[in-house]
């Protein structure tokens, strides 16, 4: 549709008895340059901005209180939302213009809480869910962390060994004219292969932290990395649990906030950041709009453990899906808060034997060679 701007292309959208979800300039990208402001900032923002409100400040107001203590990531997106307010759109489509800063659940949460006409228990809602959500990261972060950084420091230090301080060992070995132990010459074998291809072994090390950090951090490795931690014995179960709790909070603040469930159901799939989450909850929409129950249609699918299937299946007996799905989200966040727990018990001690092996293995080679040099002087006398 052609108009002077994009209110005025909402307004005559509106005016034809269409609901307007989002608006764009042709050849424009919304919220292309907010792409900065991280969780932690929006979470931070909507804890403030659920404060205001209760305190009686208008709208404008709140929202230009809240712009001045955020961290300044969400200073500019939140300028934009302050101008569209003045200028009389609803908050819901002023945060739906940059939706790379507030999600389709977030802006779906607000759009309810305007409809019901209590939008400061959405927004308490919201800032809940967001705290929790937050905490869950770091808690899982913290369990990838130490393991990452041991096999980091790890490496590094075999790699030490091998390229530095084996060769000069090889030339003391060399100038005693003793036979060397298999152990040892194999040893050395591989310290000498690393050094002629010294720049080759860097290049493929550089080459693999980038990718690592890709991969741990790009927005379009998001289905690669799925795919890997579901693949990953010890970190399957780990990350299936987070999703369910992460899926299920999101479902269960846009069902508290008035959303009927096809619509939680879908703007929770568009606000999942997996890409194997995402498809599994267009499955069970799409089942539920054919006729089946939410508990059967999560129960043919095989992501997220099967205590949830049964959960939903007891809130639906007792009317109480909202709840059912955030006591489900509760449940998860401790259980894979104690697989996280479980995985550094074997991932740390693994590596650590691991490093342990390959270090002795060099340091027996090393004690093999310089036993023999010094018994064989003796053996020559006898």
């Amino acid at each position: 549709m052609e108009g002077p701007t994009s209110d005025a292309v909402t307004s005559a959208l509106r005016s034809r008895g269409l609901i307007v979800l989002e608006v764009t300039p042709a050849g424009a990208s919304p919220g292309r340059f907010y792409k900065r402001a991280s969780g932690a900032d929006l979470t931070e923002f909507t804890r403030a901005f659920s404060a205001l409100l209760p305190a009686g400040l208008p709208l404008a107001r709140a929202l230009s209180v809240a712009r001045d203590i955020v961290p300044s990531a969400m200073q500019a997106p939140l300028a934009d939302v302050h101008t569209r307010v003045e200028r009389g759109v609803a908050l819901s489509d002023a945060f739906a213009a940059h939706p790379d800063v507030f999600p389709a659940s977030y802006v779906g949460l607000v759009r309810a809480g305007e409809r019901s006409g209590n939008l400061n228990e959405s927004m308490r809602r919201l800032a809940d869910a967001l705290e929790r959500d937050q905490a869950l990261r770091s808690r899982l972060l913290t369990a990838a962390i130490y393991p990452a950084l041991l096999a980091l420091v790890g490496g590094a230090a075999i790699l030490v060994l091998l390229m530095v301080v084996l060769p000069r060992f090889g030339a003391l070995f060399a100038s005693s004219g003793s036979a060397l132990p298999t152990s040892t010459a194999v040893v050395l074998a591989v310290s000498a292969a690393l050094r002629a291809h010294v720049v080759s072994v860097s290049i493929v090390v550089i080459l693999f932290m980038s990718f690592s950090v890709w991969l741990a951090v790009a927005d379009d490795a998001a289905a690669g990395r799925s795919r890997l931690l579901l693949s990953m014995p010890l970190a399957n179960r780990l990350y299936r649990e987070a999703l369910a709790a992460r899926a299920a909070r999101l479902i269960a603040i846009l069902l508290g906030g008035g959303a009927p469930f096809i619509t939680a159901l879908d703007d929770a799939a568009k606000s999942l950041g997996d890409p194997a989450a995402q498809q599994e909850i267009l499955r069970v929409r799409a089942r539920v709009r054919e006729g089946s129950s939410p508990a059967a249609a999560l129960a043919e699918g095989s992501l997220f453990p099967p205590l949830l299937a049964r959960l939903v299946a007891a809130g639906e007996e007792s009317s109480q899906l909202e709840s059912f799905f955030s006591k489900a989200a509760d449940l998860f966040e401790e259980r894979s808060t104690r697989s996280a727990a479980r995985f550094m018990a074997f991932a740390e001690p693994g590596l650590i034997v691991a490093f342990g092996l390959v270090v002795g293995v060099i340091a027996l080679a090393l004690v093999q060679a310089i036993y023999g040099i010094n018994v064989a002087p003796t053996r020559a006398l006898r």
